[in-house]
């Protein structure tokens, strides 16, 4: 059986936790998934950015290569891009180092 997705194990383990996440194009965010399963070797999570009111998920590519991160404005769902690291945030940890693009 194929390996597990990294960024997508990394997510999984430290959910409930906030997460900080970094996108392929270097944004950062801070977020807190209110669900994250694997199914098989798919991945999907649910939550919100600490300074977003949009819906976010995240899911793995078809070949489990990458972790996809979609947000939900205006009753539609866009393409934010490529969650690249997954680390713990800290506690204190609120705010984010840049912005994700809408």
């Amino acid at each position: 059986m194929a390996e597990l997705n990294a960024v997508a194990k990394r997510m999984y383990n430290v959910t409930p936790d906030r997460l900080r996440l970094t996108l392929d194009d270097g944004t950062t965010g801070v977020f807190e998934l209110s669900s994250a399963e694997f199914f098989q070797r798919e991945f999907q999570a649910e939550g919100r950015r600490l300074d977003d009111d949009a819906a976010y998920r995240f899911t793995t590519t078809d070949d489990g290569s990458a972790v996809l991160a979609g947000r939900r404005t205006d009753g539609e769902w866009s393409l934010v891009g490529e969650v690249v690291e997954a680390e713990r945030a800290d506690d204190d940890d609120s705010d984010t180092d840049g912005d994700v693009a809408e």
